[in-house]
């Protein structure tokens, strides 16, 4: 039996160094920082000041951002990042980190961004003398036959103490008494046994039971104890103890066996007959543990689950199984179970930092840092981290399973403007267990995008005589970006045309993009104007873009036709002469009129309204010639007022209206014009004189007249003689051609007119030679344009 325990304590030791070895080749590469707390200390703490070990100055510590991560059995831990000072946020418990295991080390991590940094270190738990031994059973029974020899030893079942170390169970005493003295003997697992040593042979007869009380007592400071009654039943003689077939079994029980799994069946005999060969099976210095793992069957020795195992929790169980015959004498053997394991353990992500938004045209972006793990062991505690290929992403390892996902390349929100990234952890074993978990990554905007304009250029019109504000149209611009980088801001962009007061004419409203006339536009006086406009959205930097709006302004019909001959004034009435030689279709004179209107607005039509003789006369209507329809007789009357309309082509249309007086003449040369015989009266004496009026008053303003362009002629022969240096203003002698004035081509005339006036020497009563083109229109606009540059050479003239 010793030989046995030795063989154990050998194996215990040998698990124990090949823990530390694995261990140390875990921690290898990396440097570890020891730091060491009481458990049960009070919460804010000051575990130690990492600023040393870490490398940092206070100053740059807060940018790095540390942070303190701890896996599986988990610290609450607080990191000070003004002063890098580790602080405790709870009471720590050794035995809940650690239970039996000591040293008890916590490994931790202290995560460092920018760059990523991982900082390796472990917290060591010191216990403290919190706990007292107790025993499981408060009252240990035992049956010794009266027979049994002095010097035999009993085992006592022991008490359970969680602290560790001196602070753990260190000895036994028992009261004091004549028949027992305590020994102690180590255990394989390194624990203190209790034996109870027979000094002096029990006689039932003078004492048939013996109470003792055992204490267990730890090694703390104060020390603490716990105590159990020790109950002495003295029975007859019974000279054979049970002894089983195995001193030692070992048995494989797979993780998932479900409870009632038979985990191993023990046998021991026993040579005595009758009761004391009866033997009873039981679980022997079983821990609190072992008794909810298993349950013994008494009489068959089979050992079965109480509950399912755990590999990732405990992996071996040591069971003492004790047999005791009818007469009080046992055996005890110990059973090894071995937890097979299996991949029951899915891989496990641990995020330690994420980012959610990130912006646009950032390469290289940390997106997360996490670590992966599976508490199964061998291959199925392999694994394999992996993304989907068809993202911009990587996964970069790190130490200590440890990875990093950044951006692969610079994302473009307006192409995609959020991910869904799919973390795949696969472990090795079999069958193979896969943990997924997804990220969504918002890709946050910059102001990469200019606005554009949904057209380079806009053509926009408008009718004139518009009400004041009108919306004249819309334009519009669009940004592929978001947020307020894709706000438009529009706006009138200065013109290069300092003729044009665009600030007067257009506003735009800056959020919508809508144009409006401020005033009313006349066609007359601006036909088109350009301008351009600016979209500048609300990002940092703003980016803008310009298009360009021209607007075109419709003609309405708003303006009269305007007669330019024969002028329409409060004056005395300009007559017209009439041969009553004249042939039909005779050219009497032409109505000139034009409209400041355009396109069909301006174009004119003549008609004859009224006429003191409605057969005689006629007008064109196009071009508002008034000719004779007929020979004239000696009954026509020798005055005829004509009434004649200007109309323009408009909707509605416009019209003014002429007047023209008609004076028949036998000759120009005559200053009256015969009449017909008839009666005569008084009235037609009135007219007669009248008549003569006429004549007179035609023959004064024809010298005037006449005056005038010999005026002219002098004026422009001035202008000459001073272009050579010459002073003074001469009129030249001779003949002067007898050029008038011209009108200028506008309205419904295709050219300009002149017109001349002859008076033939040879004919007795003188010939009118009317309406007949001579020069073209320059020689108006120069003389214009010499009364303007010279004041002093003026001159009247009459259109005739």
């Amino acid at each position: 039996m010793e030989a046995g325990e030795e063989r154990e304590r050998v194996l215990k030791k040998r698990q124990v160094l090949l823990f530390f070895v694995l261990l140390g080749i875990a921690q290898a590469g990396s440097t570890l920082r020891r730091y060491s707390v009481e458990e049960e200390a009070e919460n804010g703490f000051l575990v130690a000041n990492l600023l040393k070990d870490l490398g940092l100055e206070v100053e740059e510590l807060a940018a790095r951002g540390p942070r303190v991560i701890s896996k599986g059995k988990k610290l609450n831990l607080e990191f000070n990042r003004q002063t890098g000072d580790l602080l405790l946020l709870e009471k720590l418990d050794r035995e809940e980190l650690c239970g039996p295991a000591e040293p008890c080390v916590v490994p931790f991590q202290v995560l460092l961004g920018n760059p990523l940094q991982i900082f390796q270190a472990e917290l060591q738990v010191r216990d403290i003398n919190d706990h007292s031994p107790i025993f499981l059973d408060k009252e240990i029974i035992l049956k010794i036959s009266e027979m049994t020899a002095s010097g035999t030893t009993f085992l006592i079942e022991r008490a359970q103490d969680l602290d560790v170390g001196s602070n753990g169970l260190q000895t036994y005493t028992i009261s004091p008494n004549f028949y027992f003295h305590l020994k102690l003997q180590d255990s394989p697992d390194g624990t203190v046994l209790p034996q109870l040593v027979l000094d002096k042979v029990l006689d039932r007869e003078e004492q048939s039971e013996i109470r003792l009380i055992l204490t267990a007592i730890d090694g703390g400071s104060p020390p603490r104890s716990g105590t159990a009654l020790v109950l002495v039943e003295v029975l007859d003689i019974n000279d054979n103890a049970p002894t089983f077939s195995k001193f030692r079994y070992e048995v494989q029980v797979p993780e998932n066996s479900p409870v009632g799994f038979q985990v191993a069946t023990v046998f021991a005999r026993d040579l005595d007959i009758g009761d004391n060969g009866q033997i009873a099976y039981a679980l022997s210095q079983a821990s609190e543990d072992i008794r909810k793992t298993f349950r013994m069957n008494a009489t068959t020795g089979e050992i079965l689950l109480a509950k399912t195992l755990d590999f990732e929790s405990i992996q071996t169980y040591t069971v003492y199984v004790q047999a005791t015959d009818g007469g009080g004498l046992s055996g005890s053997s110990v059973v090894i179970v071995q937890v097979m394991d299996l991949n029951d353990n899915p891989p496990e992500l641990t995020m330690s930092t994420v980012t959610n938004h990130i912006p646009e045209n950032s390469p290289e972006t940390v997106i997360a840092v996490f670590s992966v793990a599976d508490p199964d062991s061998g291959d199925n505690g392999k694994v394999v981290c992996s993304i989907p290929e068809d993202l911009p992403f990587i996964l970069k390892p790190s130490l200590e399973n440890f990875y990093t996902l950044m951006t692969n390349a610079a994302l473009d929100r307006e192409t995609k403007s959020q991910y869904n990234i799919t973390i795949t952890i696969t472990d090795l074993g079999t069958p193979r267990l896969t943990t997924q978990h997804t990220i969504t990554v918002e890709v946050s905007d910059v102001n990469d995008n200019a606005p554009a304009f949904t057209q380079s250029s806009y053509t926009l019109f408008v009718q004139e005589n518009n009400r004041p504000a009108l919306h004249i149209g819309t334009i519009s611009a669009t940004d592929s970006d978001s947020g307020s980088n894709a706000h438009i801001t529009y706006s009138l962009l200065p013109t290069h045309d300092p003729q044009l007061d665009l600030s007067s004419l257009i506003t735009i409203n800056a959020d919508n993009g809508q144009l409006f006339a401020l005033r009313a536009l006349d066609y007359e006086a601006l036909q088109s104007f350009e301008f351009r406009v600016g979209a500048t959205d609300q990002g940092s930097p703003a980016l803008s873009s310009q298009a360009l709006v021209r607007v075109l302004v419709l003609d309405a019909n708003d303006n009269a036709p305007f007669v330019l001959y024969p002028l329409q004034n409060a004056s005395a009435p300009y007559t017209e002469l009439l041969p009553r030689a004249a042939e039909p279709g005779y050219l009497v004179t032409k109505v000139v009129a034009v409209d400041r209107d355009s396109g069909q607005n301006a174009w004119l039509s003549f008609q004859l309204l009224k006429a003191t003789e409605p057969g005689l006369f006629s007008v064109w209507a196009h071009n508002g010639e008034v000719r004779t329809s007929r020979l004239l007789s000696e009954r026509d009357a020798p005055k005829h007022r004509l009434l004649l309309l200007v109309k323009d082509n408009g909707d509605p249309p416009r019209s003014a209206s002429v007047i023209l007086h008609v004076l028949l003449v036998d000759g120009f040369s005559q200053p009256y014009l015969p009449l017909p015989e008839v009666a005569r009266d008084s009235v037609q004496d009135n007219e007669d004189l009248l008549t003569l009026y006429l004549v007179i008053a035609l023959a004064s303003v024809s010298s005037v007249f006449l005056l005038s362009v010999l005026l002219f002629v002098g004026v422009r022969l001035c202008r000459r003689a001073r272009a050579a240096s010459l002073r003074g203003c001469s009129v030249p002698e001779g003949h002067f051609p007898a050029q008038l004035v011209d009108l200028s081509g506008a309205g419904t005339l295709s050219q300009s007119y002149q017109y001349e006036v002859h008076l033939a020497g040879d004919s007795g009563t003188g010939e009118f030679k009317f309406l007949n083109p001579v020069i073209p229109n320059l020689f108006m606009e120069d003389c214009e344009r010499e009364v303007k540059e010279n004041p002093h050479c003026r001159s009247s003239f009459v259109v005739s």
